[in-house]
């Protein structure tokens, strides 16, 4: 059951965020092709399940803002407007992607955007984050960086570092932990000792803090909205905890047997993007002839995007020491 008022959205708004989680899956299933097929590869970690939080609070943002993410980025990359051809091109390593085809599938990125990279280290996106909030501040502008990880990375030392400095320093950053309930395969009942109150331990550092469920788009946009102003108009950074569950393992490569099917089987139930459609058809904004146009056009999207990938062009081995930060000649250095 929605919970938030949505009086400001009209039906082009709701359907457009059904859309972007609807592109975000499908993305993330044609990803998983792709990735048997062997056109990604390495790891592969995907976003099914917790689309409702990139799409709910990303949209609350302004274009200047910032996002910092984590290595699971798809979906938020999507939710912040990169196209489905440049995401799935890095995924396959091609020079047409988001990176050029060197970041690949955790480290996505956007300067245009302001979409700052996902980071493969776990919490070490966290004090990025804070740099990126301590400059807005240094130069007195008003944006806002939202800072991404998963549950897993509270127990790492530079959440709690990131943490400190921005309360002492009070930087405009938003903390936003997707609390799915693992760190890889380990149950955060069992490496968490406030798990089921993640949200206190900003309590610590006198951090204004929150807890939302993360699989209702319109309750995470509702909070958004009144956090984003109040870190922008200058009290401080805040700590969001969202109760999620991702409906895959920890990568492709994980199958995830470690989980209770009782606890699948809920989740499953929990799903935000048929949740959302029931409401919508609930609600009487929209009707099955707007699912059909809307899943269509996703599924067009997603078959051109892959096409777009598989026939992009790889990299030029010339083009290896490019957007490298250096202090010393290439010259006799091999291509």
């Amino acid at each position: 059951m929605l919970k938030a008022d949505v009086p400001e959205f009209n039906k082009s708004d709701l359907l457009g965020f059904y859309r972007q989680m609807k592109l975000i899956r499908e993305f993330e299933r044609e990803s998983e092709r792709q990735y048997t097929r062997g056109n990604i590869k390495g790891f592969l970690h995907v976003y099914n399940g917790e689309e409702a939080i990139a799409v709910g609070a990303i949209n609350t943002l302004r274009p200047d803002d910032y996002i910092v993410t984590h290595y699971r980025d798809h979906g938020q990359a999507l939710a912040r407007g990169m196209t489905s051809n440049e995401v799935m091109a890095e995924l396959m390593g091609k020079a047409t992607g988001c990176s050029r085809g060197k970041g690949g599938s955790m480290h996505l990125f956007s300067s245009d955007l302001n979409f700052m990279g996902g980071y493969a280290i776990v919490g070490g996106q966290l004090c990025i984050a804070a740099g990126i909030a301590l400059a807005v501040q240094y130069r007195g502008d008003d944006q806002v960086v939202l800072c991404f990880f998963g549950d897993g990375a509270v127990n790492e030392g530079e959440f709690h570092e990131a943490m400190n400095l921005a309360a002492i320093w009070n930087l405009p950053v938003i903390f936003f932990c997707e609390h799915n309930l693992y760190g890889m395969g380990a149950s955060s009942k069992e490496t968490l000792v406030m798990w089921d109150s993640l949200h206190e331990m900003a309590a610590a550092y006198g951090m204004s803090r929150y807890e939302v469920d993360g699989n209702d788009i319109l309750e995470v946009q509702a909070l958004m909205q009144k956090i984003n102003a109040e870190v922008r108009s200058g009290k401080g950074p805040a700590f969001v905890v969202a109760r999620t569950y991702r409906l895959r393992g920890h990568s492709v490569a994980d199958p995830a047997d470690y989980r209770p099917e009782d606890e699948v089987d809920y989740w499953a139930g929990q799903d935000p993007i048929p949740r959302f459609r029931g409401w919508l058809t609930d609600e009487g904004i929209a009707t099955v002839e707007d699912f059909e146009e809307i899943d269509a056009s996703v599924e067009e999207e997603i078959v051109v995007a892959a096409e777009f990938g598989e026939s992009s062009p790889w990299p030029e081995s010339a083009s290896l020491y490019d957007d490298v930060y250096t202090d010393r000649p290439t010259e006799g250095i091999p291509a």
